[in-house]
């Protein structure tokens, strides 16, 4: 749930006072996320293919790092000062076969970055953030990140440096570009501390069996961010392919042609470490920031201090209330470990008061995160809100252990939280296969503009190897159909089929007005729309009743029910269905699919459920310090019961429902892990109003080694007997046996890709649900797709020998093998092959 911020422009004068957080939210948020939410607890896993530094994700030979640097110089390079032309805009996309940019290295690199492509996340920024992380994680300084780069829509002109060019000529080039003599020899120096010059791209300056893995390094520490690249060039020893050997003869030894201009007094002054690595910060700001004219940048981006992630309304069966969700982020980069006690969460009604009379919520840590330079704490929000009164702003308050307490109003501002538009996301449904979309949103009865659907997806361009490798961002509005009220709100749907086989990375935007809930994933989106159930009395906000702009009939009592589509395979706009029983018991619908009403069982109240299905209860339990409590599998949907919980968990000793629709299962429990009170746990399952769910960190714990529907929690507990090996079906996949990554390029699943530090086959199945293909490999990775690509073949099953991260019961493949699953539904025929990029069976590190 994002809503309406300031432009990149309105942001120069904001982030320029010191020490201050952005005013949430921001147009840099997406970005922030992306560049310092690493690893860890909802890490963005930017970072995966260049750290270590070392990582040759792309290749045998290839350190991916130097080439993230790489592709932000040829990006920039065609700058021209004079015209205002060029420069950093991510033109290098159409670039790719004009001869200048040799070489698998870019394409992979803009590949990888593709899966971050977004509305608000440009390719041009995310180049420029490549350049950033690729130093930092090779050990270089940090360099300041600015926003607001416009990609192109084609190719600029030419004139990337080509080895073969005088040393005039790259003067003359890089004067274009706005760098002078000095600069381009330290922005060379700077660039050519990483990696190596390979075969594939020339191999008459490194001929074929002269190198290692066909790479020869620019300097004898090609995966460490250091000034060896000068030394050794200074002291004569360098082994650089660019200064020495074969390209001499060739006239193509260009790095000694731009050191030596000045006669190497710029070389000279660049022996000292810490001037080597003061200069890179200034000269590749400088590279990044070159950028067309007209085109204004932010200034540099930091951490928020307090953040508000993933913040989303979901209105609760009945209608009375919402369930307000997501997480306070803490930076905790200057903290002592343990120093935040808890966060507390105090907010005002829509009327900017308290009508209910209780407005606060206290959350304590789920999990933490960590950056290249900082750490985080997660805490998880969850609590429910009266519909009647709502919501429009909040702070926070970090209490700390100490005793002391630190208030955080978004600069004064409060955080705002809108409740006039809200995506229904339990009503809303994707069907990822065939990109079948359905939206639900509801819209408060004093809104009078009727809302849009904005969808901004991408689809690929279908081109061969070495074209552009970025998909197509596109955007649509769908008009959305009204139905009925429910409360203070009414009910409004649509339908539209995302093309192209990416429909997982769309974002949603629901707007009418000046009312906006945007920016919502698409892959938060379950297979099929849930049902909804309502009674609460149609009502505008403030009148007590009565009507308003969206009340259909304000003297209506309001029995509704959104149901999903009868085909949950294709959602659409008539899957929404609300029905009306008007005070004469009438019933009617305004939707062309029509239902009948018929009397519902009578629900008997929550209450504890001692066993289920060969579990006994143990108790209400914490989450863990900083680790999930249960790490062995996880789970979460919409119809969550603790009989489905438990049908996901079996085989573990453990199971725990948590969030009234989270599913979390292990064979052990985490040390830190502690018995709670059971009033602690008081969220009804999203699936089943008569069962508990635990709460906000809080477990409804099951055991199978329970002898009572009471216990303490500890982790010593005895657990049953298990052993290691293959599973022949899980869910509704059977094992196809191992397999190895792609031989001519990319992946062997290219649909969906996820990591996990948890992974099972059991998440990675319910990930890829829709999905023909699952493969698990390297013990915490997981990938979907509808198809075999690139002369992926069987292996030995002796190849696929690690075991998941989070059951060491279970096999998870190995470095470039997948434990590859299959549909039992699908059919039996030759899957369809497609070239794509190299990579080298050292691949990944994550």
């Amino acid at each position: 749930m994002r809503y309406s911020y300031p432009t990149l422009a309105g942001l120069l004068s904001l982030a320029a006072r010191t020490g201050a957080d952005p005013t949430w939210p921001a147009a840099t948020d997406e970005m922030e996320e992306i560049v310092y939410q690493l690893q860890g607890f909802k890490g963005r896993l930017f970072n995966a293919i260049i750290t270590p530094c070392n990582n040759e994700a792309a290749g045998p030979g290839r350190v991916t790092a130097s080439e993230w640097l790489r592709v932000g110089f040829h990006d920039m390079a065609t700058h021209n000062r004079v015209f205002g032309t060029g420069g950093l805009d991510a033109s290098l996309q159409f670039e790719l076969t004009n001869g200048e940019n040799t070489g698998p290295g870019h394409n992979t690199t803009l590949k990888f970055y593709a899966n971050y492509y977004s509305s608000q996340s440009t390719m041009a920024d995310l180049i420029a953030a490549g350049v950033c992380a690729s130093v930092r994680s090779c050990g270089g300084p940090i360099i300041p990140l600015r926003l607001g780069r416009k990609d192109a829509t084609s190719s600029g002109s030419t004139g990337v440096p080509q080895p073969q060019n005088s040393a005039e000529t790259f003067r003359q080039q890089f004067d274009r570009m706005g760098f002078s003599t000095e600069e381009m020899i330290q922005v060379t120096a700077c660039g050519h501390t990483l990696g190596g010059v390979h075969t594939e791209e020339f191999p008459e300056i490194v001929p074929a069996g002269t190198g290692t893995n066909g790479q020869k390094p620019l300097d004898t520490t090609d995966a460490t961010f250091d000034n060896k690249v000068v030394t050794e060039y200074i002291s004569g020893t360098t082994q650089n392919p660019l200064v020495v050997g074969p390209a001499i003869a060739l006239n193509k030894h260009s790095d000694f042609k731009v050191y030596n201009i000045d006669g190497n007094a710029t070389m000279n002054g660049l022996t000292s470490a810490t001037t080597f690595r003061d200069v890179c910060k200034t000269v590749l700001q400088k590279m990044i920031d070159t950028v067309p004219s007209g085109v204004t940048l932010t200034d540099p981006i930091a951490p928020y201090a307090v953040k508000p992630v993933d913040m989303q309304l979901t209105l609760n069966s009945g209608g009375s209330s919402f369930l307000l969700t997501g997480y306070i982020r803490v930076r905790t980069t200057n903290r002592a470990s343990g120093a935040i006690k808890n966060v507390k969460m105090t907010w005002k009604d829509r009327n900017g008061a308290c009508a209910s009379g209780s407005c606060s919520y206290t959350a304590t840590v789920q999990g933490a995160g960590t950056g290249f330079d900082d750490t985080f704490e997660f805490f998880p929000v969850s609590t429910n809100i009266p519909a009647s009164s709502g919501i429009s702003s909040f702070k926070v308050t970090v209490n700390l252990n100490d005793g002391t307490s630190e208030s955080y109003d978004n600069n004064g501002n409060s955080y705002p939280l809108s409740d006039a538009i809200i995506l229904q996301k339990p009503q809303s449904c994707l069907l990822q296969s065939s990109g079948a979309l359905t939206v639900s949103a509801l819209v408060r009865n004093d809104i009078t503009t009727a809302p849009s659907l904005g969808i901004s997806y991408l689809t690929p361009r279908g081109v061969v190897r070495n074209g552009n490798p970025v998909p197509i961002l596109s955007s649509t509005t769908v008009a959305m159909t009204k139905s009925d009220c429910v409360g203070p709100y009414t009910f409004y749907s649509a339908s539209y089929t995302i093309a192209g086989g990416l429909s997982y990375a769309a974002k949603l935007s629901v707007t009418a007005g000046s009312n906006s809930d945007s920016f919502n994933k698409a892959s938060d989106l379950s297979g099929s729309c849930a049902t909804f159930s309502g009674t609460a009395s149609c009502t505008t906000p403030g009148s007590g009743g009565g009507g308003g702009g969206n009340d259909p009939n304000a003297s209506s009592t309001v029995a509704s029910t959104v149901a999903p589509s009868s085909s949950a395979a294709e959602p659409s706009s008539t899957s929404s269905v609300v029905k009306v029983i008007s005070s004469s018991g009438i019933a009617s619908t305004t939707s062309s699919t029509t239902t009948t009403s018929s009397s519902a069982p009578t629900a008997t109240g929550p209450a504890r459920k001692l066993t289920v299905a060969g579990y006994t209860r143990l108790c209400c339990a914490t989450e863990g310090s900083g680790v999930r409590a249960l790490a062995g599998a996880s789970f979460a949907y919409d119809t969550m019961t603790l009989e489905s919980c438990a049908s996901n968990c079996t085989g573990f000793a453990y199971f725990g429902t948590e969030y009234s629709r989270e599913c979390f299962c292990g064979n052990t429990l985490a040390a830190s892990s502690s018995e709670a009170p059971d009033s602690d746990c008081n969220m009804m399952c999203a699936g089943d109003a008569t069962e508990y769910c635990g709460a906000g960190n809080r477990l409804e714990l099951y055991s199978t080694t329970a002898g009572t529907g009471t216990g303490t929690v500890t982790s010593s507990a005895a657990q049953p007997t298990a052993t290691l090996g293959r599973k022949n079906s899980v869910g509704d996949y059977v094992f196809v046996g191992c397999q190895t990554e792609a031989t001519e390029g990319g992946r062997a699943l290219e649909g969906k890709f996820w990591a996990d530090d948890g992974m099972t086959l059991e998440g990675c199945a319910e990930a890829c649900s829709g999905w023909e293909y699952f493969g698990a490999e390297y013990g915490r990775e997981c990938f979907c797709g509808n198809t075999l690509h690139g002369g992926s073949a069987p292996a030995p099953l002796a190849d696929c020998s690690f075991t998941c991260a989070g059951s060491p019961y279970e096999y998870c493949g190995a470095g470039n093998r997948l434990e590859l699953y299959r549909l039992a539904s699908a059919s039996s025929g030759s899957s369809s092959k497609a070239r794509k990029r190299s990579r080298g069976e050292s691949g990944r590190r994550l």
